[in-house]
């Protein structure tokens, strides 16, 4: 059985960093092999792949820019009225991901807009964000699917945001999954999960740290420890 694949995503892990490179160079230095940044566009791309490069990291997944976070905003995939704002920063996630190699963006479907009631616009949310999805997958089938080794592609994926259960039946995994993103506390009834149903992508370390964040990634030394270090790439 082999061992899960991490990705330390570093727009929540080393908060007490301050750059995205340093967090970058601290994920290399904790042994990851694989990196997310949820939003890399504070800082430019060139950096952000140096350091990535430098620390032995593969960069795996980054964001769609959020929005006006001020006014609540995070992701604007399915936000009726914000269409043109979504299709502009796909294409400066575009022009990132290439710049750092990064084979996935994540198309943030956003929130039910401030004052808005759920029910009523649901159906509209729906329709726009199978609109920008449509948009997307345009975009991206203008490019080869695979760049070569050093040069790999972006790809439109599905991507699993996932919690622990604590109860009911065990949930089934999509064979469309090709990244999980795992929030809270890191959990072994769900790593059992994942290795019994062999998911072969990466599960992204996506959690605010309570202290120190080496110090509290001892649960993913153990894990080594009991399972191995998967090789980068495999």
């Amino acid at each position: 059985m082999a061992p899960l694949r991490f990705s330390a995503n570093v727009s929540w892990l080393f908060p007490e960093l301050a750059s995205l490179s340093a967090r970058l160079r601290a994920a290399g230095s904790s042994g990851f092999q694989a990196a997310e940044i949820g939003w890399p566009y504070a800082e430019p791309p060139e950096a952000l792949a140096r350091a990535a490069r430098e620390a032995g990291l593969q960069l795996v997944l980054i964001n769609t820019p959020p929005g006006d976070r001020e006014k609540g905003e995070m992701g604007l995939g399915a936000v009726p009225g914000r269409q043109a704002a979504f299709r502009e920063g796909l294409e400066q996630a575009v022009l990132y991901a290439k710049a750092l190699g990064c084979p996935r963006i994540h198309l943030m479907a956003g929130r039910v807009p401030q004052g808005a009631d759920r029910a009523a616009v649901r159906g509209e949310m729906e329709t726009v964000f199978l609109e920008n999805l449509r948009h997307a997958a345009g975009v991206l089938a203008q490019w080869p699917r695979s760049g070569g080794p050093d040069r790999p592609c972006p790809l439109l994926s599905l991507c699993f945001w996932c919690c622990p259960w604590s109860h009911g039946p065990r949930p089934g995994l999509s064979p469309a999954a090709a990244i999980l993103q795992k929030a809270g506390s890191p959990n072994l009834q769900l790593q059992m999960l994942l290795e019994e149903e062999g998911y072969k992508g990466f599960v992204g370390c996506e959690y605010q740290p309570q202290g120190d964040t080496v110090e509290g990634l001892s649960w993913l030394r153990s894990y080594w420890d009991k399972r191995g270090h998967p090789r980068a790439g495999h």
